[in-house]
């Protein structure tokens, strides 16, 4: 009978993306990790792993057994997660988040959860796509859509905002934005139109008819950094744009557009101790930061 601890090596090169780093996570050498997998694919007769790429990807076969490793490793964590609240959690997590969030937000911020758990790897993950969530491989992730009940346990997590900043040099040098009309003749900044197939964010048509960006990029990161040298304008976070004492926020009463933040967890492993850690974390960082809200979508009770 095949062992339930080589499903643990299928979770790691899952998570790692490769032998090399699952080896290091488990703390064993790489031949142990490919000799546990390929012990795992004979006893189901089928690849569990596609090895042509830089990274290992899970076949069709894998990804069917992945709920069953997951499931065994939330067991395993649930086990300890008593003794893990009196002495810190230990092991790694994984956090999804939109590229906003995650970088400006999240990680920034992380500081008072690795203060309270010295022994917690944490592995922070920014994406700003609609299947961001058929990575499977998180214990929390952070979108701008609402996610399917389906995808885990989900509840609204803050609101924010987003304006129209420009540096102070594009500002001297250009016409002065009296109305969002205005705009055509300015430089404006935003997402790569054909790439962007995430809902909240294709706003720009609706809210600045006729009014086409001129410089695009997929992340939000390349709009600061555009809107700092100058180049043009473009709606950021309040969080962003009121952070960076270059930025002058132009146009504040005739542009500010609220999104929301949800949060998803796993269901196998919304109650372990990790998760409630994460999220009592995630919880002070809104109450806490001045450009984020307390959420106004209708909550979603946790089961």
């Amino acid at each position: 009978m095949e062992s339930a601890d080589n499903l643990r090596y299928l979770l790691e090169v899952t998570r790692s993306g490769s032998p090399h780093d699952a080896a290091r996570r488990l703390g064993v050498d790489r031949t142990t990790v490919t000799r546990r997998i390929a012990s795992l694919e004979r006893a189901s007769g089928e690849r569990l792993f596609d090895r042509s790429s830089g990274a290992w990807q899970l076949t069709d076969a894998g990804r069917r057994m992945l709920p069953h490793a997951e499931a065994i490793d939330a067991a395993v964590v649930s086990a300890f997660q008593d003794s893990d609240r009196h002495q810190g959690l230990r092991g790694h997590v994984r956090i999804v988040a939109s590229d906003g969030f995650g970088a400006y937000l999240l990680t920034p911020g992380l500081l008072p959860l690795t203060d309270a758990h010295p022994d917690l790897e944490v592995a922070v993950v920014t994406a700003t796509t609609h299947g961001v969530l058929t990575m499977r491989d998180f214990d929390l992730a952070i979108t701008l859509e609402q996610p399917s009940p389906h995808a885990g346990v989900v509840r609204p997590l803050a609101d924010y905002e987003l304006g129209l900043y420009a540096s102070a040099g594009y500002l001297g040098a250009h016409a002065e934005v009296r109305s969002l009309g205005d705009l055509a003749s300015h430089v404006v900044i935003w997402y790569v139109e054909a790439l962007l197939d995430v809902a909240p964010l294709r706003f720009l048509d609706g809210l600045l008819p006729g009014i086409r960006a001129r410089v695009q990029t997929t992340n939000i990161t390349g709009h600061h950094h555009a809107v700092r040298a100058g180049l043009g304008i473009a709606p950021l976070p309040t969080y962003i744009g009121d952070a960076d004492s270059s930025l002058t926020r132009v146009l504040p009463t005739e542009f500010a557009v609220t999104r929301h933040y949800w949060e998803v967890v796993p269901r196998e492993i919304s109650r372990q101790a990790r998760v409630r850690a994460l999220r009592d974390f995630l919880d002070n960082l809104v109450l806490t930061h001045p450009q984020l809200r307390p959420p106004t979508q209708q909550s979603v009770t946790w089961k």
